[in-house]
This record gives C-alpha cells, sequence and structure tokens, in this order.
C-alpha cells in the first residue's frame, strides 16, 4: 500500500528552514529589516562617539599647549634672570622680584610693595620662585609688558 499524503504538495515545503517568512500559521512573525534605518542609526551612533573622542582629543591638545607655553615661558624668564645681575646667590624656594633697570635686569628681594615708591629707573617684570631644576616659576607678572 502506498502512502497518500493528505495535505497538498503547494501548501508545503520542502525545505522550510530555508525560506525567509514562516511556513506555517503557528511561526513567528518575520519582517525584512529596513537596512536604510539600521545604516543611518548606526552612523549615527558612530558620529557621535567619534565626535566625543576628537573633543577629548583637543581638550588634551589645548592642555599640552598651554604646557608647553607656561614651559617656554619660564625658560624665557629663566634665562633674563641668569642674565641678570645678582648681588646674592638665589635659594631654591625663595621667592624673588625681577626688575629692568635700562638694559639690564636685576633680581631682588624687595617687591614692587615693599617700596615707598618705586624709583623711577627701575621697571617691575615679574615675582619669581627658583624651583628644584633652578628654573624660576613666575608667580605673578606685569601685565603691561
Amino acid at each position: 500500500m502506498e502512502f497518500i499524503n493528505p495535505i497538498d504538495k503547494d501548501k508545503v515545503a520542502e525545505n522550510p528552514g530555508l525560506l525567509p517568512y514562516s511556513h506555517h500559521v503557528g511561526g513567528i512573525v518575520i519582517n525584512p529589516e529596513d537596512t536604510g534605518k539600521i545604516k543611518s542609526r548606526a552612523l549615527t551612533a558612530m558620529r557621535e562617539q567619534t565626535n566625543i573622542q576628537m573633543n577629548q582629543i583637543q581638550k588634551q591638545v589645548e592642555l599640552l599647549v598651554k604646557q608647553a607655553n607656561d614651559l617656554k615661558e619660564r625658560v624665557e624668564i629663566s634665562e633674563q634672570i641668569y642674565q641678570a645681575e645678582l648681588p646674592f646667590e638665589p635659594i631654591i624656594s625663595q621667592i624673588y622680584h625681577l626688575y629692568k633697570k635700562e638694559e639690564q635686569f636685576k633680581l631682588l628681594l624687595i617687591g614692587p610693595e615693599d617700596w615707598g615708591k618705586i624709583p623711577s629707573t627701575l621697571k617691575y617684570i615679574g615675582t619669581v620662585k627658583m624651583l628644584g631644576d633652578h628654573t624660576w616659576d613666575i608667580l605673578n607678572k606685569n601685565s603691561d609688558i
């Protein structure tokens, strides 16, 4: 006796696992993906993340530029001080005041507020502190210079 399938062949899939849709009434609904939306969301997320990272890098670069400028300024003031007339040996961590008299720099212990009136021949450059590496930290700078 030959088996006769009561289900119509047009209503049965031979390889149901390979169909892009459900092959029976109880199967889950399979909707095709909108690849345009997926790509758009992915691009938006990628741009947001890269913008965050670019902003972080930009802040780091700005900080490095500021540090480089501060270091350059320390070198310049250190060179001015070591070209100055030094009537004493500077001590590390001591605060001093740099003046300019004509074309000669002078490093003094007397600050601009300690004078009754600063002699007109002295021009206040700034207040500095000698660091351990023998460079000078600028504590106060004459804004007119």
